[in-house]
């Protein structure tokens, strides 16, 4: 608190130590038997009395200690062994690193700060090593490049695990560095012996394509050149190196050799076996109903033009199931995920999840079991292009069920589509062009019956309070419409509107969902694509769901400091939607009365009284913010306020209370 300089400075009793101690020890005593009346008289002279300090002026030796020039420390011989890491990673063209400082890897810091001048990389300051991963994931899909983070150690690699997970789940890649003290002899007690492990990779190995502990900096050299590599070949994925803090610490020897940084080549997406691909194409090519269903088919723009290809040269039905943004929704031929009902050829290209492709499972069936029932006609055949068969890891099951496939390619689908093309555009026989143009016109006259049942859907309710779901993504568009626009996240639940309505024909327009659906992806990912998707001259546009944002919200602060622009908009329906229709289904089923306390949803499901203020959040961080906005009709005009906010260059959020899907 400012002192007012007017008022005249009191001057401070002056009392020794041992005086001090022994008039504390009266007053304690006294205290302890004094009358109520003696009390209030004691308190009533208090007020006057001076008071006494509650430290003491230090000693000219302490006051020497702690404003004196420190002694001067000892220089290590010759160039710092993090010099040589940083000359690598500049070789491999990163540009930022989003990361939370910490002494394991403090070596590395302070050479990527000092000696390689904070660019390429450059260090972005996070509050949690979850944050800085989510970041990474979500600048990759954005930009087209991949990032590295630092962690720390044991905790600091447990913090970041959920959103490593995630990227693996997505198939993105990342370069995650842990700091580590192998040396046990060497290494200081305490703390960093608690934050060392003799293999800290362990912690993420399940989920990582790849991983080593280099220990030599030409070990380091290689190891971060391959694990680059590796992370960058599809099926991408994140990497893990184990950085030991001596290794960054000690002094270059050559050991007899000249250290080098190995040339960075990458390596050619695997592509499907030709006899497969000419097997796939005639079964296309003949098929009465074809149809396509792609998930992270286009892992950039050409990928998306190659299915658009692939799907007008059959004219076959398109479900996008949204890993990416493979196919325009405003597109003819795109279908809902009921099109693979009447299918009798299916082709699915970097599926997630094939076997849920083709079936269904209702949950809490008959007896509480869930029950199978295929959503398919017998003797459908089923063709494959993925790169993801390529991956042996088993523990985690991100793999999903197994599904036969009739013809199934272990291949990239983007580096295989052109191959595919060629061959079912030279397998469609004379006779058949005209039932595929045919098939095309009743294509075209769904889409359009489909867009208008779409639109009618969402006018229900437009008027609600709170907000419905549809009326905050449309007054959201009806703002960024004519700008270049990127839904970097779509947190939460929101009835899938913005790929139902919104215009999507770039492959920015949708950056697709977290992967593994671990919440808290939304906030941090949308931070890392809008931070890609400034460099490029794009507004970044996020659906914040509130659960999502509250597992880490110290990513606001990171966007601010570090100037990333941003438009979060809140899908605030104040619980856990998806818990509360769990656990009311299971207490219809066991014919019980949810208990629901205070709140609107069962207990333990609802994230109200006291509600968040999720705008003051903000705005305590650095952020332009408004809310809580409850009448619809408050929504457009707060909106373009908070549009023009971002194209100043600052982040803003509008907290909306919304309908809860």
């Amino acid at each position: 608190m400012a002192r007012d300089r007017s008022t005249p400075k009191q001057a401070r009793p002056k009392v020794s130590r041992r005086g001090f101690l022994a008039a504390a020890a009266v007053t304690g005593a006294a205290t302890a038997v004094a009358s109520p009346q003696a009390t209030a008289t004691s308190a009533s002279s208090a007020s006057v009395r001076p008071r006494v300090p509650s430290a003491l002026p230090p000693t000219m030796r302490v006051a020497a200690a702690e404003t004196a020039a420190p002694n001067e420390l000892p220089r290590i011989g010759g160039v710092a062994g993090s010099d040589f890491m940083v000359d690598v990673i500049k070789t491999l063209d990163i540009k930022y690193m989003p990361s939370n400082p910490a002494s394991s890897f403090r070596g590395l810091h302070e050479s990527l700060i000092d000696y390689g001048g904070n660019k390429m990389p450059e260090f972005l300051t996070c509050t949690h090593e979850e944050s800085a991963a989510g970041m990474a994931h979500g600048y990759f899909k954005a930009a087209g490049k991949p990032l590295m983070t630092l962690c720390h150690g044991t905790v600091g690699l447990q913090h970041a695990t959920m959103a490593i997970y995630n990227a693996w789940c997505d198939r993105v890649p990342m370069i995650v560095v842990g700091g580590n003290d192998l040396d046990a002899a060497h290494r200081p007690p305490g703390v960093p012996t608690f934050h060392s492990a003799q293999d800290i990779n362990a912690i993420v190995r399940d989920y990582t394509k790849w991983d080593d502990t280099p220990v030599s900096l030409q070990h380091f050299a290689q190891s971060f050149v391959r694990a680059y590599k590796i992370a960058t070949t599809p099926p991408y994925g994140p990497v893990a190196i184990s950085l030991d803090a001596g290794l960054q610490q000690e002094p270059v020897t050559q050991n007899g050799e000249k250290l080098y940084i190995p040339r960075y080549v990458p390596t050619s997406p695997p592509q499907g076996d030709t006899g497969a691909v000419k097997e796939a194409a005639r079964l296309l090519a003949n098929a009465q109903n074809p149809v396509i269903v792609v998930d992270r088919a286009a892992r950039t723009e050409n990928g998306m033009r190659l299915v658009v290809q692939l799907a007008e040269a059959l004219q076959a039905a398109v479900v996008d199931q949204g890993g990416r943004m493979n196919f325009p929704t405003t597109h003819y031929l795109r279908r809902a995920p009921t099109a693979v009902n009447n299918a009798d050829v299916i082709i699915g290209m970097e599926l997630s999840d094939y076997w849920g492709t083709v079936n269904s499972y209702t949950d809490n069936g008959e007896h509480g079991i869930g029950v199978n029932t295929s959503k398919i006609k017998p003797g459908t055949k089923l063709i494959s292009i993925s790169s993801v068969d390529l991956n042996t890891k088993s523990n985690y099951q991100d793999l999903q069920r197994f599904q036969t496939i009739d013809v199934q390619m272990a291949a990239d689908a983007e580096a295989t589509l052109p191959a595919l093309i060629e061959a079912v555009k030279a397998a469609i026989s004379s006779d058949r062009k005209a039932a595929i143009e045919k098939r095309g016109e009743a294509a075209r006259k769904a889409s359009a019956e489909a867009k208008e049942r779409a639109r009618q859907a969402a006018a229900l309710a437009w008027d609600a309070s709170p907000v419905s779901t549809a009326r905050l993504v449309m007054e959201t568009f009806a703002q960024i419409k004519d700008l270049d626009w990127s839904l970097v996240a779509s947190s939460g639940n929101v009835s899938n509107w913005p790929r139902r309505l919104w215009p999507m024909e770039k492959h920015y327009h949708w950056l697709g969902a977290s992967g593994g659906y671990g919440v808290g992806y939304g906030a941090p990912a949308s931070v890392g694509a809008a931070l890609g998707n400034r460099d490029l001259g794009r507004f970044s546009v996020s659906i914040q769901s509130d659960g999502d944002l509250m597992y880490a919200p110290g990513v606001l602060w990171t966007a601010a400091r570090h100037n990333i622009p941003l438009l979060a908009v809140m899908h605030n329906n104040r619980g856990y939607h998806q818990e509360v229709m769990h656990v009311q289904r299971l207490s219809n089923f066991r014919n019980r009365v949810a208990s629901l306390g205070k709140d609107m949803g069962p207990i333990g499901t609802s994230i109200q009284n006291p509600d968040i203020e999720y705008h003051k959040l903000a705005e305590s961080m650095g952020w332009w913010a408004k809310g809580p906005i409850k009448d619809p009709a408050d929504l457009g005009p707060a909106l373009k306020l908070a549009v023009a906010a971002v194209k100043s260059g600052q982040p803003a959020l509008l907290n909306v209370w919304t309908q809860p899907r």
